[in-house]
């Protein structure tokens, strides 16, 4: 019997090719974005979690409660070791401190160089007790003595190939920033990709006193908060977190004066959502993932609405079937069970397309995620919990798509089959699928309006007056600390031909590189109850990024002592002044040193347009500049840059050059966005993908039932715009009542999502207009073929048919 359903299921999709291929692809693409939305998922979600301990380590952050709450990931060096000394509830607490951008050098015994490489975020000093937090897999070295020396480094094997190449790399020397030698000791396995520990070269905590006065200090000051330096705890296995939670306050009163007891708050945050909460740096939302997973259960609803749709629209075809299967004693559940079978076959051969198409498509889907170094691969759906969610999901297609078309088929009155007297009525009537088009309708124009609405949003960001120019101006770091050779680099690079201005600073206007400070204003003996932003910036950096001064002066070019700054005009609004011109001339302590306010700045934006604009102080201190920008002219820009680098070169052989763009600074603002919209995109165009094929069932049902009707509409003196008016308003209707449940919950899950930006786009008429034209030019082309086809049908062919 098995054998026969599977003779009869071949025999079926041979004979009918066009719905088979529909059927079949239709569910293939369907499970296809379901698998790949399912591998994205599992692998933002599976980030950190392969730790032993990753259930009981935490990340301790900071709090800062001004008049406002800002959240910083760092906490101070001091505290894991009195976390350590003085807490038995902790059972270890690491510090990681990581480089933003460092120079490692191979050293010769002549003094000079083999070899530099200019490390950007992949510098760490570590203590060694990360290696009891974290599982690091150890190729050679030992993680209990490995970080325990002063100077001593552990590198990954990838970057000990990139060092020393297949030569033994233990004991070797590798020099920091041209003046720290660091000898290696040991090797780690490469990390996976799945981690927010991604650094490569690891440097003994114990370092850091042997710098330099200032960072040995910044070991014992509690006020020093960086968000590059973390501290990481791990719990006991029988241990609560409320306890922990409870001696941190007791920590602030013990080692904060009694204004900072009320600013600085510690709390624990669980390993689980360090990827995720982006108020402390997270790098995706969590809920980015759950708009993902709906939208690939959406596709897979109406892959099964499509299938639906296609088997019951040919079912009139396959009644006489029915009927001799029934004369012949078939039995309605040995029917429902045949056609179960074939919809089990169906979706396995979907399944086989569907894996097929998503191994295609995984490149795109890890180049989307590059940010992430995401190496997806099928073979992630061999695990145990993925490959019985597989299962679990082919089960629950088969049954979605195969219950009630498999009720339909099998109920069938054997005397009506045989003599061909089945209606439409008998396959679920026209009703039942006008409701499932809705729905597909439904998730056609929800999927359309959320594009339209990601695009104008990233469209506007990335168009947006950000208060200073962005193009045309190129970053190069600055290697010295030395006001000298910063101002021969200065002279040297405007004798460029292409160059035509150049400022130094610690960062652009906008960037990710965040400084904030307290402060006090004139004669106010108490830090305000806000913090500021600070820029670095010398006499130029108003001028290059074309800021506008709205009150006073720019930085006279003559200012040895660097105690001029000047400020925004959030500041002065924060400040409770009535103009820009009051806070001229007037006393601003920052940095623990007395400056004078000369100018007041247009606001600009320093962060993305998620974050509002902020009071900002901007004063100049060469020994900070940690950036020099040049705006670049018209002419041929590869050659400019080759100029700038033999200049920049020949000034600091010692280093290596880089650039960057400004504009490729701010893109990286919107990483995840871009994402989002990459993946909105695809999965919208494969939902009108579904949805008509889902039309092209309906159509073909439609055109079938309503063969008579057309047939005496035509004898009557109906002309042909008539009968396409007939379909035209069916679909119509359905269109309009899928747009009108759609809309709403679309406007508000768009206006959710909208929140998150400070400044942001209005949801206007146009956007849904615009969604509903489109999916009725789509729903249009879809059915014109068989609608006009059906129209043109001769009228005595269709009044014979029955």
């Amino acid at each position: 019997m098995i054998r026969n359903y599977l003779t009869i299921t071949f025999r079926t999709l041979r004979r009918y090719r066009t719905y088979s291929l529909l059927n079949i692809t239709g569910l293939a693409v369907g499970l296809a974005c379901g698998i790949l939305i399912f591998l994205v998922v599992n692998f933002q979600l599976s980030f950190d979690q392969y730790h032993r301990k990753a259930d009981r380590t935490y990340r301790i952050v900071t709090e800062l409660r001004h008049e406002t709450v800002s959240y910083n990931r760092g906490t101070p060096k001091a505290l894991a070791e009195v976390l350590r000394r003085d807490y038995p509830l902790i059972e270890t607490a690491a510090r990681i401190m990581r480089v933003r951008s460092g120079l490692l050098s191979l050293p010769r015994t002549d003094g000079g160089f083999q070899q530099k490489f200019q490390e950007d975020r992949t510098i760490c000093f570590a203590d060694p007790d990360l290696f009891d937090v974290f599982d690091f897999q150890w190729k050679t070295g030992s993680p209990a003595s490995s970080l325990t020396r002063p100077n001593s480094a552990v590198l990954t094997e990838k970057y000990a190939r990139k060092y020393f190449g297949d030569a033994d790399p233990i004991g070797r020397v590798l020099r920091l920033d041209n003046q720290w030698n660091l000898t290696v000791t040991g090797i780690l396995k490469d990390h996976p990709v799945n981690t927010n520990l991604s650094d490569e070269v690891y440097i003994s905590y114990g370092t850091l006193s042997g710098l330099s006065d200032e960072m040995a200090q910044s070991l014992r000051n509690w006020q020093d908060l960086d968000s590059e330096e973390m501290t990481y705890v791990t719990l006991p296995e029988t241990a609560a977190v409320e306890p922990v939670e409870a001696v941190l306050p007791a920590i602030v009163r013990k080692y904060y004066n009694q204004e900072d007891v009320r600013v600085y708050h510690f709390r624990l945050q669980p390993l689980s959502d360090v990827h995720f909460n982006t108020q402390f740096g997270g790098r995706m939302q969590k809920k980015f993932l759950y708009a993902m997973a709906f939208v690939g259960l959406f596709l897979i609803v109406a892959a099964c609405i499509n299938f639906v749709n296609m088997a019951t629209a040919q079912a009139l075809r396959r009644s006489k079937e029915v009927g001799v299967r029934k004369a012949m004693g078939s039995t309605r559940r040995q029917l429902f069970g045949q056609f179960m079978a074939e919809t089990a076959l169906i979706t396995a051969i979907a399944v086989v397309v569907a894996l097929t198409l998503a191994q295609t498509t995984m490149p795109l889907i890890n180049l989307s995620m590059s940010v992430f170094n995401a190496n997806l691969a099928l073979t992630d759906l061999l695990q145990p919990k993925p490959l019985a969610l597989l299962i679990g999901l082919v089960i629950l297609v088969i049954g979605m798509a195969g219950f009630y078309p498999s009720i339909v088929l099998s109920g069938f009155n054997p005397i009506a089959a045989l003599r061909g007297r089945v209606s439409t009525t008998q396959v679920g009537g026209i009703s039942v699928r006008r409701g499932l088009v809705v729905v597909q309708f439904f998730i056609t124009i929800l999927f359309t309006i959320s594009v339209i609405v990601i695009m104008s949003q990233l469209r506007f960001v990335q168009q947006a007056d950000l208060g200073f120019t962005k193009d045309a101006v190129l970053t190069v770091p600055v290697p010295t600390a030395d006001p000298i050779k910063q101002q021969t680099l200065r002279n040297r690079l405007l004798q460029i031909g292409a160059i035509e201005e150049v400022a130094f600073g610690n960062a652009p206007p906008a960037s990710s590189n965040m400084n904030q400070s307290s402060f006090t204003y004139d004669t106010r003996t108490e830090p305000e109850k806000f913090e500021t932003q600070t820029k670095i910036g010398d006499q130029n950096y108003l001028t290059l990024f074309d800021l506008k001064l709205r009150a006073g002066r720019n930085f006279f070019r003559n200012d040895t002592v660097s105690n001029e700054v000047i400020v925004n005009e959030m500041m002065v609004k924060r400040l409770g002044l009535k103009s820009a011109n009051e806070i001229l001339g007037k006393r601003l302590n920052v940095w623990d040193a007395d400056r004078t306010v000369v100018g007041v700045v247009k606001d600009f934006h320093v962060n993305s347009l998620r974050m509002p604009v902020g009071p900002l102080v901007i004063f100049k201190r060469a020994s900070a500049n940690r950036m020099v920008a040049l705006k670049v002219g018209p002419g041929n820009l590869p050659e400019t840059i080759k100029t700038v680098e033999a200049t920049w070169s020949e000034l600091f052989p010692e280093n290596v050059f880089t650039y960057q763009f400004l504009d490729q600074i701010l893109e990286r603002f919107y990483t995840a966005e871009n994402i989002l919209l990459v993946f909105a995109q695809v999965f919208s165009l494969i939902a009108i993908l579904i949805g008509c094929l889902g039309l092209y069932g309906l159509m073909a049902f439609l055109a079938e039932s309503k063969t008579k009707e057309i047939g005496v509409r035509k004898v009557l003196g109906a002309n042909l715009l008539q009968i396409l008016w007939l379909f035209g308003r069916e679909f119509s209707l359905l269109i309009l009542t899928g747009f009108a449940v759609a809309a709403p919950l679309a406007g508000w899950l768009m206006n959710k999502w909208l929140q998150d930006y400070t400044y942001r786009i209005e949801l206007e008429w146009w956007v849904f207009a615009l969604a509903i034209v489109l999916v009725a030019g789509i729903t249009l082309l879809t059915v014109s073929y068989q609608s006009i086809k059906a129209a043109l049908t001769n009228p005595v062919t269709s009044l014979r048919s029955e």
